[in-house]
């Protein structure tokens, strides 16, 4: 089985980042404990501060049986981008939208999202959890 874990901006300051909203480990940290924890699963890992860079992945990645499902943390685009919410419904591959931080006890952008509709679910707040939690729901499916 293979699940992809996408990143959208600024989580590749995860670990120095407001560490008391993000945590302290870096992604690479997260990863790693990921692949050990899930060893009989492949986590790839994509990151990018690109809108465009992001719906381009998702379109490789949302066709065919290459991946059981997608891990998405779109940052601040989950409040803003229309555009990757039509390339989420418009793959084939599920996708879990996740957030380390509680995002509905945040600032009032931050409660909507634009992508939770065309996503399988939603996990937040549990920090680095929520990619554990999403790993373990895409097993399921």
């Amino acid at each position: 089985m293979k699940i992809l874990v996408i990143n959208g901006p600024n989580l590749n300051l995860t670990g120095r980042r407001q560490p008391d909203i993000y945590g302290s480990r870096t992604m690479d940290d997260i990863v790693a404990s990921l692949r050990h924890d899930f060893g009989g699963v492949t986590i790839d890992y994509f990151q990018s501060n690109c809108e465009g860079a992001i719906i381009d992945r998702l379109h490789e990645a949302g066709f065919g049986s290459e991946y059981a499902g997608i891990v998405l943390n779109a940052g601040a685009y989950t409040h803003t981008s229309l555009a990757i919410a039509d390339a989420i419904a418009a793959i084939e591959t599920p996708v879990v939208e996740i957030h380390l931080s509680n995002v509905a006890a945040r600032e009032e952008i931050r409660h909507r999202s634009l992508i939770a509709p065309v996503c399988r679910g939603t996990i937040a707040g549990f920090g680095e959890d929520s990619y554990r939690l999403a790993v373990e729901a895409i097993m399921q499916f």
